[in-house]
C-alpha cells in the first residue's frame, strides 16, 4: 500500500472517530433537556437526509475535483455543525449540518481507492478502511459515552481551572470540534490526483439525468445490484440496531446510556476481526460467495433477547460484528469495481449512500414508530432479526449463480 493510501485512512480515521462520538454527545444533550425518547432515533435520520437529498450533486462533485480537497471541505462543514450545536442551535438541526458534510465526505473517500491503488487490492484496501472506520466507531463510542458522563466533565474541568457551568454534553462537543480539525489538516497532506469522470455539462438538468442513469446503470448490472443491495441493507439496518442495544441493554443489563454505549463496541470490534478476515480469504472474484453470513447474521441479535449478563452479550455482538464485517467489505470493493468501470468512482458511492441512506431513513424511521407505538423492545428485536435474515437469504438466492469479471 502507498504512503497516500494511509493518509487517507487516518484522516478517516479522525473523521469518523468525531462523527461516531457526536452522535453519543447529541443523544446527551437531548437527554439533558428532556427531550421524547423518540427524538434519539430521530438524529440519524436528520443525519441521512442530506445523503439522500444531495446524493445528485456529491457524486460528480468528487469525481470533478481533487478528492482529498473535497474531504477537507466536507470536514470543516461538519466543524461547523458542532460550532452551530455549542451556539445552542437545537441539536436535531445541528446534527442535520454535519450530515451535510459527511454526504460530500463519503464519495470521496471511497472514490480516491480507486485512483489510488489497482483493482486486485480493494478488497485489502477495504478491509483497512473498515478495520479503520470500526477502531473509530469502538473509540467513538467510549470517548463519546465518557465525555457525556457529569462526573467527568465537571473532573476535567476543575482541573483545567474552568468554571462547570458548561453541562457535560457540550463539554463532549467541544473535545470533538478538535478531531474535526485534525482530520482537516490531515486532508491538506492528501495529493493532487487527477480528475476523475468530470461532467461535460454543469446544469441542474443534466446533473440530475446523469444521476438517473447512474442509478438505472447500477441496479440493472448484476454484480452492481447483489452488491448495492447488500450494502444498502447492512447500513440499513446497522444504525438501526446501534440504537436498539442501547434500548436493550437499558431493559436487560440496566445499564445507564453512558454504559450502554460502550456496548456497540463490541460489534464493532467483531467487524474489524470480519474484515480482517475478508480482506485475507476473500478475493474479488469470490466476493458473492459471502453472502450466506448475512442471513446467519439476522439470528444474532434475537438471542440477545434472552441474555441478562455482561459476557453473554458481549459474545453475541462481537460475533455479530464478525459476520457483518466479512460480508460487507467484498461487496463494498465489488460495488467500487463495478462504480469505477461503469460511471466513476465518486458516482457509484453517491449512489450506494443514496440507497443505504434511504434503507437507514426508513428504518430507523420505523424503529422510531415503534417505540413511539410502545412495543416492547424484545419485540422490535425480533422483527428486526427476521428481516435481515429474510432479506439477505432473498438476495443470496437470486444471485449465488453471478460471476464477479
Amino acid at each position: 500500500m502507498s504512503r497516500p493510501f494511509y493518509i487517507v485512512l487516518l484522516a478517516q480515521f479522525l473523521s469518523a472517530l468525531a462523527d461516531n462520538a457526536l452522535l453519543f454527545a447529541a443523544i446527551g444533550l437531548l437527554v439533558f433537556f428532556s427531550a421524547p425518547e423518540w427524538y434519539s432515533p430521530l438524529l440519524q435520520t436528520v443525519f441521512v437526509v442530506a445523503y439522500i437529498v444531495l446524493a445528485p450533486l456529491v457524486g460528480p462533485f468528487a469525481d470533478a475535483h481533487p478528492k482529498g480537497r473535497v474531504m477537507l471541505i466536507a470536514n470543516m462543514l461538519k466543524f461547523a455543525g458542532c460550532l452551530t450545536m455549542l451556539a445552542g442551535l437545537y441539536p436535531l438541526l445541528a446534527y442535520a449540518i454535519v450530515g451535510i458534510g459527511a454526504a460530500m465526505y463519503s464519495p470521496a473517500k471511497y472514490g480516491i481507492l480507486t485512483e489510488l491503488l489497482p483493482s486486485e487490492k480493494l478488497v485489502v484496501a477495504n478491509s483497512w478502511m473498515e478495520g479503520t472506520t470500526v477502531a473509530a466507531i469502538v473509540l467513538g463510542a467510549i470517548i463519546g459515552g465518557a465525555l457525556i458522563n457529569p462526573h467527568l466533565a465537571e473532573h476535567i474541568l476543575i482541573d483545567l481551572g474552568l468554571t462547570t457551568i458548561v453541562i457535560a454534553p457540550k463539554f463532549a462537543i467541544i473535545a470533538i470540534t478538535g478531531l474535526y480539525l485534525g482530520a482537516a489538516l490531515v486532508n491538506l497532506l492528501i495529493p493532487r490526483l487527477p480528475i476523475d469522470h468530470k461532467l461535460p455539462n454543469r446544469s441542474p438538468l443534466y446533473i440530475l439525468y446523469d444521476f438517473g442513469h447512474s442509478f438505472q446503470l447500477l441496479w440493472r448490472d448484476p454484480l452492481g445490484q447483489v452488491s448495492l443491495a447488500v450494502t444498502t441493507l447492512f447500513w440499513g439496518v446497522g444504525a438501526t440496531l446501534r440504537l436498539l442495544i442501547i434500548a436493550w441493554a437499558a431493559l436487560n443489563l440496566k445499564y445507564s446510556l453512558d454504559q450502554a454505549t460502550q456496548l456497540t463496541a463490541a460489534s464493532a470490534f467483531g467487524i474489524a476481526i470480519g474484515a480482517v478476515l475478508a480482506g485475507k480469504f476473500v478475493r474479488l472474484q469470490r466476493a458473492i460467495s459471502v453472502l450466506p453470513a448475512g442471513i446467519i447474521l439476522g439470528f444474532v441479535p434475537i438471542a440477545l433477547i434472552w441474555v441478562q449478563s455482561l459476557i453473554p452479550a458481549l459474545l453475541l455482538l462481537t460475533l455479530a460484528g464478525i459476520l457483518a464485517g466479512y460480508f460487507v467489505v467484498p461487496m463494498n470493493a465489488l460495488l467500487q469495481h463495478r462504480g469505477h468501470l461503469l460511471m466513476g468512482a465518486g458516482h457509484s458511492i453517491a449512489q450506494q449512500n443514496f440507497n443505504e441512506n434511504i434503507s437507514i431513513l426508513l428504518l430507523t424511521g420505523a424503529y422510531a414508530l415503534m417505540v413511539r407505538a410502545d412495543w416492547h423492545i424484545h419485540t422490535i428485536v425480533l422483527v428486526f432479526g427476521l428481516f435481515i435474515s429474510s432479506v439477505m437469504a432473498a438476495i443470496w438466492w437470486k444471485h449465488r449463480e453471478d460471476v464477479v469479471h
